[in-house]
């Protein structure tokens, strides 16, 4: 016969390891510093002024 297991620490590891993963993806997603936030603020704002620069009036 085997070795008895803790079901209760099994969910909670397994618990565990699913938000460090979640946790993981987020940081990727969404860890950016406020220098780099910033700068792609300027870059989205400097492309939608060149291309407001290419229309044609009528």
């Amino acid at each position: 016969m085997g070795k008895p297991v803790n079901l209760n620490r099994f969910r909670k590891e397994k618990a565990r390891a699913e938000n460090k993963a979640r946790a993981d993806q987020n940081a990727v997603a969404f860890g950016r510093n406020k220098a780099e936030k910033n700068a792609d603020k300027l870059r989205q704002e400097k492309q939608k002024r060149d291309l407001d620069g290419h229309e044609l009036d009528e």
